[in-house]
């Protein structure tokens, strides 16, 4: 995408479909030409005109506002055109066609091509010219297609954060900190013969621990960014007909999934996306596991296979058990064989269903016990599932991230945790010492774009609509 960046770009910017208002917006230099062909007029900057946008004959294709944003007082940083008008795909399509055709089109006054190169932008690349022309920063670029992504009042919230520049000013904090302090580093290797004990002048270890504080409290916060953009894969694992169906369709508030007496009612994965508390959970219903090492039948086997497959990608596993069959030699045996299957380290609840219809049983202590059918216990479910995933209450301070966030932002921490060590040591090892803290810098530097390569770029700004 780079080596275009330079072309006028135009596209629909608003969403496939009709609406009462689409959007079609031109980037590029000089728009001047262009703007009197199509809008028939010079416009004022930044001020809405109600006009028609006129086709080759000067025949109006439709009437709407045109706005024109002088570079660099626009989103992108060039000049932009955007023209609001009826949101029919089949209209949005003629203007699309009547911009690029203007464009090639020679301006009377100049003699010259109006916007010489104008073609269809690419996807993200209207944001992607902002962050080029330090509009946004590489954070905040990404920001714009969370806020749009959004399924959560929270998560909308948090990007609407990140996008003000909210992490960004936290990422150049710890910057501005890892600069003075490099910059005294390298200014006690240059100059040997002064002899100063850099060290303890310039407190290296006092400010190394600051900095590690700080960037704790900006991990913390990341993490929590993570989970509202990316939320949280919950499998519901257990035997047939131990409610796993039931507690699916009590955790959406819907019949989702098939319900019966018949054991291996359901054969497939059935998945719903819920939020607690605005955290995303991704929950997943799948099919029965048996103790046999033979399912029943094909299709009950395949089902079972892809049980387990789901496990293993989960973040956290429901370990459902029916108390009103504890205690049967076959289903106790099952249940130990099962929870032996469950991938060492992973995030098991074992939570016991059907209280509302069983005895009383020796249970652990603190034991999760639950009504699917009547909505016993289910608050508890929901509240340990979020502490699972590391959730705090109250998201106010959070900013939306992304998973390169997270690892630019571990890689910085282990880079100052070697530099505290080496500033540490009796013997200084300075050069060493200025090495971690370049490391450190080049990570923090990879989140906002100031160390990014372009095919990072390409990848991120490639996900975005073309809007």
């Amino acid at each position: 995408m780079l080596p275009r960046h330079q072309d006028p770009i135009v596209a629909v910017a608003t969403a496939p479909g009709r609406g009462a208002v689409g959007i079609v917006r031109i980037s590029g230099q000089a728009l001047g030409p262009f703007v009197r062909a199509l809008c028939g007029r010079v416009l004022m900057p930044r001020h809405a005109h109600f006009l028609p946008f006129l086709d080759a004959r000067g025949e109006p294709i439709d009437r709407g506002l045109a706005l024109h944003f002088p570079a660099p007082h626009s989103y992108t940083g060039e000049d932009v055109l955007e023209l609001q008008a009826h949101g029919g795909p089949v209209l949005l399509q003629l203007l699309l066609a009547r911009c690029l055709e203007a464009a090639a089109e020679t301006d009377a006054r100049s003699g010259q091509t109006r916007l010489a190169g104008l073609r269809v932008a690419e996807p993200g690349e209207f944001t992607q010219r902002a962050f080029l022309n330090d509009k946004l920063d590489l954070a905040q670029a990404e920001a714009v297609a969370d806020l749009i992504d959004a399924s959560t009042e929270a998560a909308s919230r948090s990007a609407s954060r990140a996008l003000a520049g909210t992490f960004s000013r936290e990422v150049d904090g710890l910057r501005e900190r890892l600069i003075e302090l490099r910059m005294l580093v390298e200014a006690t290797l240059d100059f040997p013969e002064e002899e100063l004990d850099f060290l303890e002048q310039a407190d290296a270890s006092g400010r190394l621990v600051r900095m590690a504080a700080q960037l704790d409290s900006v991990l913390a916060r990341a993490r929590q960014g993570v989970l509202l953009r990316e939320g949280m894969r919950v499998v519901l694992a257990g035997q047939p007909n131990v409610g796993k169906s039931s507690l699916l369709n009590a955790l959406a508030g819907a019949e989702l999934a098939i319900v019966t007496p018949i054991a291996g009612t359901t054969r497939d994965k059935v998945a719903e996306t819920i939020q607690i508390e605005g955290v995303p959970l991704h929950v997943i219903d799948t099919a029965g596991l048996r103790a046999e090492p033979e399912a029943r039948d094909e299709v009950e086997r395949i089902g079972m296979q892809r049980s387990w497959e789901a496990i293993v990608d989960a973040d956290a596993v429901i370990f459902l058990h029916d108390l009103t069959r504890i205690g049967e030699p076959a289903y106790d045996a099952a249940e130990r064989e099962i929870a032996e299957r469950l991938a060492p380290g992973a995030s098991v609840v074992d939570v016991f269903n059907k209280i509302d219809a069983a005895p009383a049983a020796a249970l652990p202590e603190a034991a999760l016990t639950i009504s699917a059918r009547t909505g016993f216990g289910l608050q508890a479910v929901r509240q340990r599932l979020l502490t699972l995933a590391g959730w705090r209450a109250g998201s106010e301070g959070v900013f939306i991230a992304r998973t390169r966030h997270l690892q630019a932002l571990h890689a910085t921490r282990e880079h100052l945790l070697q530099a505290q060590a080496l500033a540490a040591c009796a013997d200084g090892a300075l050069d060493l010492l200025a090495e971690e803290l370049r490391l450190a810098h080049d990570a923090l530097g990879a989140i906002t774009g100031a160390f990014t390569a372009d095919d990072l770029l390409g990848e991120i700004f490639g996900r975005f609509c073309i809007g």
